[in-house]
């Protein structure tokens, strides 16, 4: 049984955000991860694994402004 490797691919966005709305999206989450440290360290969290999501989704909304970073600067070029 020999496994398939395959080369992952980056995923397309499906909706595209502003750059301005990808740093609002991303203060929020950051607060929703302090807010659920906070609630964890109380005991009052129910999910303990929506840390390790939040801070997921954290680094891939920092992920798409630096690709709409880069694409905003090949473009003004």
């Amino acid at each position: 049984a020999t496994k398939k490797i395959s080369k992952v691919e980056a995923k397309e966005a499906k909706v595209v955000k502003s750059i301005d709305d990808l740093r609002q999206e991303l203060a929020a989450k950051q607060k929703e991860l302090l807010d659920a440290k906070q609630g964890h360290k109380r005991g009052e969290l129910v999910n303990p694994r929506i840390l390790g999501v939040t801070r997921k989704q954290i680094a891939r909304i920092h992920t798409a402004i630096r690709v709409a970073m880069i694409n905003e600067a090949k473009e003004s070029k």
